[in-house]
């Protein structure tokens, strides 16, 4: 790095530590230091809303501090006509970290219906190519403890199993990639408060506003909820209870996919013995879906309808073959085959 490059680095680094002079962006940095602990390099995405610029300048100051490279990036999804003009204003309040912010372009025709649920899995499809590209195998995401709430609400509406209702764990991994949400002990009050504290100004996403979708219905219902005596505490420990159950559930599941199941060596088929389907239901269900996300590459699993429907097909009809996320699944005597779908 050249003297003047360096300089300027040197100067970066002090205006933004000099931002944890001040008491409250401070204490809300060292919370967040305690509980990231992460000591390889890492992606952020970006948004451009207050919640994920708080996260680029807490990572960021992190990132000083633990001598770490980190990559910005903002998926333009091309859903509304001011979406590149939104992109390019988010790289400028980057700029303010002294980094670099990539965008990177939804290509192809958009969805009229499901809108967001579709943007958000193209996002994370754009996120994690990008990060293999890359070689880095963490993706830092901006949710928080207000998005914990309403994913509980609305996996309830969507009738969501115990998986489902507390999915929304800090770390998780797809596609050998680590989606980490570092802030979900953090309230939105607080990550705004960073967010003008640092810069000024943020991107407002029009969609917050619009109650067409159930998202924002739901924050309106939690609004509304709060009003009438809300307690997050107690939330926050049924939360916790439910994880304690879900954790029990998993500890058979993984064992159900070690003793009962076998992978192809070229990594192309996975074959269930009769054993697999003899576990409890609960158990089943989860083991089959994590073999079906597995082989067809996807970041989100078949719809539970789905599910269930080939389990009893499987227990009920001594051969067949059908498919589903994007797998071949054929039963052969006792013995299933799942195979991608090609």
């Amino acid at each position: 790095m050249s003297p003047k490059n360096l300089n300027a680095t040197n100067k970066t680094h002090k205006f933004l530590l000099n931002k944890l002079k001040d008491k409250q962006t401070f204490q809300i940095y060292k919370k967040f230091e305690k509980n990231f602990k992460l000591n390889e390099d890492f992606i952020v995405a970006v948004s451009g809303g207050p919640d994920s610029l708080a996260l680029c300048f807490l990572s960021k100051i992190y990132s000083i501090k633990k001598h770490l490279k980190v990559k910005y990036l903002h998926v333009d999804h091309k859903l509304r006509n001011n979406s590149t003009k939104e992109a390019k204003f988010v790289k400028f309040l980057i700029k303010k970290l002294s980094t670099n912010l990539e965008i990177l372009t939804w290509v192809g025709k958009k969805p009229k219906s499901n809108i967001q649920s579709l943007a958000r899995n193209k996002r994370y499809s754009l996120l994690i190519n990008k990060a293999k590209k890359l070689k880095i195998n963490n993706i830092l995401l901006g949710h928080h403890k207000d998005d914990l709430i309403e994913n509980f609400f609305i996996r309830i509406l969507r009738g969501s199993g115990l998986n489902g209702i507390v999915s929304f764990d800090q770390k998780t991994n797809q596609q050998n990639i680590n989606l980490i949400r570092p802030l979900l002990k953090f309230s939105k009050i607080n990550l705004e408060y960073i967010t003008k504290k640092v810069f000024k100004n943020y991107v407002e996403d029009p969609s917050n506003k619009n109650d067409e979708f159930k998202r924002v219905k739901i924050r309106n219902f939690i609004n509304n909820l709060e009003l009438e005596g809300l307690d997050n505490d107690k939330f926050n420990l049924t939360i916790k209870n439910l994880r304690f159950a879900n954790k029990s559930i998993k500890y058979f599941v993984e064992n159900n996919l070690k003793e009962n199941s076998t992978i192809s060596s070229n990594t192309k088929f996975v074959i269930l013995n009769k054993h697999f389907f003899l576990q409890p239901e609960e158990v089943v269900f989860r083991s089959l879906t994590e073999v079906l996300k597995g082989v067809g590459k996807k970041y989100y699993p078949v719809r539970g309808k789905k599910i269930d429907k080939l389990v009893y097909q499987i227990k009920n009809n001594n051969s067949f073959k059908t498919t589903l996320g994007n797998c071949v699944i054929k039963k052969v005597n006792n013995t299933i085959i799942v195979s991608k779908e090609h």
